[in-house]
């Protein structure tokens, strides 16, 4: 028999999906499942992306353009100057979703063995896209009782290498959905300037900041502007995970040049992705202040619901619409897998993500899950007192 690959072994599994055959298997039985997992909005999409999609008038679904069309990467230069990132439709090349865009950017920036520093925990599938481009992933834990705050410049001094090619951030956060301060930034900034590295900042989740303090792109940093390259997707703004748009923004002409490779390699982003996005960048604001809202109040009540559940402690999360808690149970991945396959409570029970999955160490995050508050409150009330029954029937069941 050939042997598979040894990237393939080294693959992880995804802490988001790999329970799937559980929870089917739970849905078989009749019993209902509340998918905490995946940040995969609730809230519909917006009237005018649905009214684009309804309204494709064309006689041929052609390939678009490599870097994406034209006339939405020209709307995409008036839609980053709202939030003050100042750049050319040259600079934006438009992606099968945000994974394509981190998985282009290691492959144009990255040689096998080159390290990126990443703040951990993190979302799972940058390990993945660095085990595909041959990178080394350095990462640098932050902990649950500091909030998840951003290690201090010391922290990441000690694990520069000659290997060191580029620092990964996501802000607002996922998994933690912690929101990066302005000292922090400047720390980030200053890193990057005196190692001359790339910055990967993946900021998909702009929209959801819940604090006064003003959002920080990492193309509000002075003197690193081609050092760096932004991450974009469409996918969480306006409920569109399943249309698979995301960007790569740079001002760095020899990244975009090694990325169009890449581009043209796979051919085109999805055509009728790229319509229905373009018609999303006309929603109303009265659409995001309603979606904002909806999560602040989600936020508000799902994390008092976490720290009222004995053992339970979730920090308060300022943006994004996801939290890290820790869970009174010795092995979250056993727990989570048992909620699916072994638990019911009124023909109830809860999928989460064991936050093992987020960390590169298997020490980590052994005790914590991530959540998504993607569900409406009702459906949140039933999940926590799910989550409590079944907190309080494993513990027993140990006994």
């Amino acid at each position: 028999m050939p042997v598979i690959s040894a990237r393939g072994v080294t693959m992880p599994q995804s802490p988001i999906r790999k329970l799937v055959p559980l929870a089917n298997q739970a849905k078989a039985k009749g019993i209902k499942v509340y998918h905490l997992n995946i940040g995969q909005p609730d809230l519909p999409t917006p009237a005018v992306a649905m009214e684009a999609l309804k309204s494709i008038d064309r006689k041929i679904l052609e390939y678009s353009p490599s870097e994406g069309i034209l006339s939405f990467r020209e709307k995409l230069v008036r839609y980053y100057a709202k939030f003050n990132i100042m750049v050319d439709v040259d600079d934006i090349i438009i992606t099968t979703g945000g994974s394509e865009a981190v998985l282009f950017s290691f492959m144009a920036c990255l040689d096998t063995g080159d390290e990126i520093i990443v703040p951990e925990p993190a979302y799972a599938n940058y390990m993945a896209f660095a085990i595909s481009s041959g990178a080394v992933i350095r990462s640098i834990p932050s902990t649950i009782d500091e909030g998840f705050a951003l290690p201090s410049f010391e922290r990441f001094e000690e694990l520069i290498t000659a290997r060191t090619k580029g620092i990964l951030i996501c802000n607002p956060n996922n998994p933690t959905g912690y929101l990066y301060t302005q000292k922090e930034m400047g720390q980030i900034r200053d890193l990057v300037e005196k190692y001359d590295l790339f910055l990967f900042s993946d900021e998909v989740y702009r929209e959801f900041c819940y604090t006064g303090a003003p959002y920080i792109s990492a193309f509000h940093l002075k003197g690193i502007e081609n050092n760096v390259v932004l991450i974009d997707s469409v996918s969480k703004r306006y409920s569109e995970c399943g249309i698979r748009i995301g960007a790569i923004i740079t001002k760095n002409r020899q990244v975009r040049e090694n990325v169009m490779k890449w581009c043209q390699a796979r051919l085109s982003p999805p055509l009728i992705g790229q319509l229905v996005a373009e018609a999303s960048l006309d929603t109303p604001e009265e659409y995001m202040l309603e979606v904002y809202n909806e999560y602040v109040e989600r936020r508000k009540f799902l994390v008092d619901g976490l720290n009222r559940i004995p053992g339970c402690y979730s920090p308060i999360p300022m943006g994004s619409f996801y939290t890290v808690a820790r869970l009174p149970v010795d092995d979250a991945d056993k727990f989570c897998a048992w909620c699916l396959s072994d638990f019911e409570y009124e023909g109830q029970t809860v999928m989460m993500a064991p936050a093992s999955g987020f960390y590169t160490r298997p020490d980590l995050g052994t005790d914590q899950v991530r959540i998504a508050y993607v569900l409406k409150k009702d459906d949140l009330a039933r999940a926590l007192e799910v989550l409590a029954r079944a907190l309080e029937a494993y513990n027993a069941r140990k006994l």
